[in-house]
């Protein structure tokens, strides 16, 4: 099992980049807690709404908002767990994610690939999925796989089972997954379940785990939903991941846009915890500011770096095992 070395503690050499202090990360909790219970968040999934109001949430049916209290929040982070592991088909691969350990992946998903032979900039097909995850399995650098690609010549109502495919059969390391719905999800886990030797050999070794988004500003779309509640009835990894943008899809100052992020991850995990607690969850982010000049993700910036650097702390703050990607 692989541990990495550590990033961002607080040592008594060395260099540290901490960007938030205690007294500031104790704010921005703050202002989630009156968020959450004030505005709330959109949940459009009706078997969401039941979960939520089950669990001791304020739900409108009519207007599909669910205001969640800050015993309810609270309780459902405590009950998450602060360490997961990423088991690989090949032991050699698993890696543990707690603390302040670093482990590296790529990135998903790219929609046009240049062909390595022709140089043609062309949409990737089935084939650039299998030769992408081959060249994932051999780099030492990249601990686990995400879906760098998406299958453009497959019927794209079953693309993710696909895309699932491809990998899984080519690399010995533990995958990461966008399902797309609840239902490819189940699919998918009975994918893995052929491959790791069984349905009992899965749950002892989880070779997948799954990611999904909410939709900023504070919705937690039906799929969204879905996915969460499955991962957690399976008892898999489910990566939470906040897309928002600031100045486009959050507030544009990095404390707000911060207060927003939060409030997104940490419903969808209170969402898992009260589906079943002690859930595994990642508390996810691909968060950045927007270029005000094309309206689009900015990316390799300084204000993806600190906000990237941020949500790290965030995530340490909740004592919770996070994915957040490259500035």
């Amino acid at each position: 099992m692989k541990r990495n070395f550590h990033a961002g503690g607080q040592r008594s050499s060395g260099l540290s980049l901490n960007i938030l202090t205690d007294d500031e990360l104790d704010e921005i909790h703050y202002g989630t807690l009156e968020v959450l219970n004030e505005t709330g968040v959109f949940v459009e999934d009706d078997a969401a709404l039941d979960c939520f109001e089950n669990g001791g949430a304020v739900v409108d049916r009519d207007t599909k908002n669910v205001r969640i209290p800050p015993h309810v929040l609270e309780d459902a982070i405590r009950s998450a767990p602060a360490k997961v592991v990423l088991y690989g088909r090949n032991p050699v691969h698993d890696i543990v994610l707690e603390s302040t350990r670093v482990h590296f992946t790529n990135f998903s998903e790219g929609v046009m690939v240049n062909d390595p032979y022709t140089g043609e900039n062309r949409p990737p097909v089935k084939q650039d999925l299998i030769d992408s995850a081959k060249v994932i399995d051999y780099l030492d650098e990249i601990d686990f796989c995400e879906k760098a690609l998406g299958a453009h010549d497959v019927d794209q109502r079953t693309v993710p089972l696909h895309n699932a495919e491809a990998y899984l059969t080519n690399t010995s390391k533990h995958c990461a997954f966008g399902p797309g719905n609840g239902g490819f999800l189940e699919k998918i886990i009975a994918m893995a379940q052929a491959i790791a030797g069984g349905v009992k050999a899965f749950q002892r070794r989880p070779i997948v785990s799954f990611t999904t988004c909410p939709v900023s500003p504070l919705k937690l779309i039906a799929d969204c939903c879905d996915i969460i509640m499955a991962a957690a009835k399976n008892n898999v990894v489910c990566n939470i991941l906040s897309m928002a943008m600031a100045g486009g899809t959050a507030p544009v100052t990095l404390a707000g846009t911060l207060v927003n992020h939060n409030a997104e991850v940490l419903s969808g995990i209170t969402l898992a915890q009260l589906t079943r607690k002690g859930a595994p969850v990642i508390y996810g982010s691909s968060t950045t500011a927007m270029d005000l000049k094309l309206a689009s993700a900015s990316v390799g910036t300084p204000e993806c770096a600190v906000i990237s650097g941020a949500v790290a702390r965030l995530a340490r703050y909740y004592a919770l095992p996070s994915y957040v990607a490259g500035g």
